[in-house]
């Protein structure tokens, strides 16, 4: 039997974080994964591939449509999918090796296999039960499957995004169900490379919890690339063959069926926490009505010495948010101040353009019955997007009527995930859109867009 001053469960973006920090505040660290290689879905079926695919795919649709247009002339592009695969492959295995490489370098113990918790203090791996002064569970979440609908997921014609990452050829057509971030990335990676692809979203709007402005503007983009979209739909069933499959939905206002025949089904309706197998129940882990671990707000359980972050707890299951909540919990067992500003983490979308947010939207302003003003600024009046073929979208940036304090902001457009971290700095400091404006932005460069905007705050952009 080890012991331990901390043993995580879980190695992806909030687990290996959190065991990296540890070591290096001194703690013996320890952290659990039952997976071939570390990293969690984040790095092994997630953010990391789709972001290759995402990259190889743009690259396609460059060379496709903008090489001749700035005098590149080369035959028509060829997709070997099974090279790209490879690449996408090779990409995630660089990453894994990276976190397996931090982990020897910071004497973090790997203790390979899925981890229990049989009682406080003790976690047990395989056959061996360990001990540990602190256990933090980081064991994320899984695909979730379509509310109330007769379907079965195979991997290969039903997929979750795992299979999708993987599929055996390109399809001729997708359906996928769910207009969110999963599902508008990869079905935007299929449409690049061919495939028909239609979206089947329950509300009447995709990304239903951004801006509506952003909204619109993406769907409407995302449309003119090829992606065409079936707003206000119930999926009821998804009936699959060996290479074929079938979507029946209901038109919810017009209370009518219809069907869709597709070669594949990409089923994107949300990610639920995966707490499988520790033993939570028997422990007295107390859990939300939702599947997620009920933690106080510092990340502790109501079980002493066991904490929670991540995907499997309360808040948006993003991989940054993980990693925060890792760095805080890290920091407060080791007797420090450990915080994470949740008003100030970003969203982003890896389609082109990209979409990325922080803060509050509009419609939250509104319903707070917020005095705000709103900063506006297209991408059509940057120079350096223009030059790229990367014109459309726009910079909105809100900020507070009476204070000029920034509230939020809302980005579509070229490089909008970096982007939006000007404004993430900007929020943490407490900036007020003025001192956006009054900071010189190299010329030419996105960037410049943000500042534009940052003016329209006040008396107005220089460039629109």
């Amino acid at each position: 039997m080890a012991s331990y001053d901390v043993i995580i469960i879980g190695s992806g973006p909030g687990g290996y974080v959190c065991a990296i920090r540890c070591a290096q505040l001194g703690l013996k660290t320890a952290c659990v994964e039952g997976r071939e290689t570390l990293g969690g879905t984040c790095l092994n079926v997630g953010c990391i591939p789709s972001k290759a695919l995402l990259h190889a795919s743009h690259q396609l649709h460059e060379a496709e449509h903008n090489f001749e247009k700035m005098g590149l002339k080369v035959a028509a592009p060829k997709v070997d999918w099974k090279a790209m695969l490879a690449y996408k492959d090779d990409t995630i295995a660089q990453n894994t090796k990276g976190i397996e490489f931090l982990f020897k370098k910071n004497k973090v113990d790997w203790l390979k296999g899925w981890g229990a918790i049989p009682e406080a203090g003790k976690v047990k791996v395989g056959d061996e039960v360990h001990e540990a002064k602190h256990i933090v569970i980081a064991t994320g979440s899984e695909a979730a499957s379509i509310p109330g609908a007769e379907v079965e997921i195979d991997e290969k014609v039903v997929v979750t995004s795992t299979g999708a990452l993987e599929l055996a050829k390109i399809p001729k057509r997708m359906v996928v169900v769910g207009g969110g971030v999963i599902g508008l990335e990869l079905g935007s990676v299929y449409s690049r490379l061919g495939t028909e692809v239609t979206v089947i979203e329950y509300l009447d709007k995709v990304t239903p919890t951004m801006d509506g402005e952003v909204s619109k503007t993406f769907q409407r983009i995302l449309g003119r690339q090829g992606l065409s979209f079936v707003m206000g739909a119930a999926v009821s069933k998804v009936a699959a063959t060996k290479t074929k499959a079938k979507v029946t939905y209901t038109d919810r206002k017009k209370e009518t069926e219809h069907e869709i025949d597709t070669d594949v089904v990409l089923v994107s309706t949300g990610r639920k926490p995966f707490t499988d197998g520790l033993g939570l129940e028997a422990l007295g882990v107390k859990m939300t009505d939702r599947g997620q671990v009920a933690t106080d707000g510092h990340w502790k359980t109501n079980v002493e010495g066991v904490w929670a972050i991540g995907d499997c707890i309360e808040g948006p299951m993003l991989a940054h948010k993980a990693e925060d909540e890792g760095m805080a919990v890290a920091e407060s067992i080791a007797g420090q101040a450990g915080h994470v500003n949740y008003g100030v983490i970003p969203s982003v979308i890896y389609t082109h353009p990209e979409v990325a947010l922080v803060g509050a939207t509009e419609e939250e302003l509104k319903e707070a019955g917020r005095d705000y003003k709103v900063g506006k600024f297209n991408f059509m009046g940057n120079g350096r997007a223009k030059a790229n073929f990367a014109a459309d979208g726009f910079v909105k940036i809100l900020a507070d009527k009476a204070t000029d304090r920034v509230l939020g902001a809302h980005i579509i457009g070229p490089m909008a995930g970096d982007l939006i971290h000007e404004i993430c700095v900007g929020m943490e400091f407490g900036a007020a859109a003025e001192d956006i404006a009054r900071t010189c932005h190299a010329h030419p460069t996105y960037s410049e867009a943000v500042r534009e905007a940052a003016l329209a705050c006040g008396d107005g952009p220089i460039h629109s």
